[in-house]
């Protein structure tokens, strides 16, 4: 039923038409990333206006120009609707970006099966959702899955993909094909996990870094200095394993473990587990906007893409 990447080559040629449910941030990043490889894209929002989204995609394309996609993408290939209709009937294939709630998302795949073919593969977008959780009552849970992208998901690589019970195995290895197929870095996941992979590691981060400022012992400002300039520069080249065997010396991650491997677990007992408490949330909403005030998130977001743009293209023209 599902193209098979292992009999046979995978090719985004056999694909035309592909779907955007949910148009905002993330889906309108999805959008563009289809655009610039050639996809026709329809996209369904309830919410966002045509001329905003449009607007939207046009301000990631020298971006995507940049590292060598968009070339001559025509927006006349995008068709916008405000509902799941029978205007998804021809899609091929569908990326799923609306609001992380599950009865949302369940409501969103039962409607899809309304007027998409059988055939069809659905990635849902979920930061945290498990797919066996989405996919329970569907007609056909054998074709959902979870393809989740990192935030601006038209310019960075990965793609978590997730199987929920009831996925069919070929279901994951053509919709790794898929995102291999438009320059994405796919992981497949071997079993589904809330949060998956890197939000998971995103959250620990993230946990310390609120209990540091909670207590007292560092600022918002200063967190964000510590990782932009000391450990964010290497993990952008080479994940925590890897940097921890390189720290070992020429005997490698063995060294490692076993003469600071001690220090590494005096250090994960002192961890902290902090409370959102409305106080802390607030104290840290005014601490943030402090530290980035005279710069707006649309601002704050160009840079950010500026650097993902040089960043991607010192990666690809480092040695495998």
């Amino acid at each position: 039923m599902y193209p098979h990447p292992s009999a046979e080559p995978f090719s985004v040629d056999r694909l035309h038409t592909v779907a955007v449910i949910g148009a905002g941030t993330i889906g309108a990043s999805w959008a563009a990333c289809f655009l610039a490889n050639g996809l026709d894209v329809v996209a369904v929002d309830p919410v966002r206006e045509e001329l905003n989204l449009r607007r939207a995609i046009d301000a990631m394309m020298p971006a995507l120009e940049s590292i060598g996609l968009a070339a001559g993408v025509d927006q006349r290939r995008l068709r916008f609707s405000t509902q799941i209709s029978d205007d998804l009937a021809a899609v091929q294939f569908v990326q799923e970006n609306v609001p992380e709630r599950l009865e949302v998302k369940r409501e969103t795949f039962r409607l899809l099966e309304t007027v998409i073919g059988q055939q069809v593969v659905v990635s849902s977008s979920a930061t945290a959702l498990i797919p066996s959780d989405i996919q329970a009552g569907a007609i056909h849970p054998e074709r959902l899955l979870v393809g989740h992208p990192f935030n601006p998901p038209h310019l960075i690589p990965l793609v978590e993909v997730s199987g929920g019970a009831q996925t069919a195995p070929e279901v994951l290895d053509w919709a790794m094909g898929f995102y291999r197929a438009i320059g994405k870095a796919p992981v497949l996941m071997k079993r589904e996990a809330y949060g998956h992979i890197a939000n998971r590691l995103a959250a620990a981060l993230f946990r310390e870094a609120v209990h540091l400022v909670a207590e007292g012992i560092t600022t918002v400002e200063d967190v964000d200095e510590v990782i932009t300039q000391g450990p964010g520069l290497r993990w952008a080249l080479q994940g925590p394993f890897t940097t921890y065997h390189l720290a070992g010396g020429d005997e490698g991650i063995a060294h490692y473990m076993r003469h600071l491997g001690p220090s590494q677990e005096a250090r994960w007992q002192t961890l902290g587990q902090p409370s959102l408490t409305e106080e802390l949330i607030t104290k840290l909403v005014n601490d943030v906007e402090d530290a980035t005030a005279g710069s707006s998130p649309a601002q704050l977001a160009r840079i950010r893409d500026t650097g993902l743009v040089e960043l991607i293209r010192l990666k690809n023209s480092l040695p495998e």
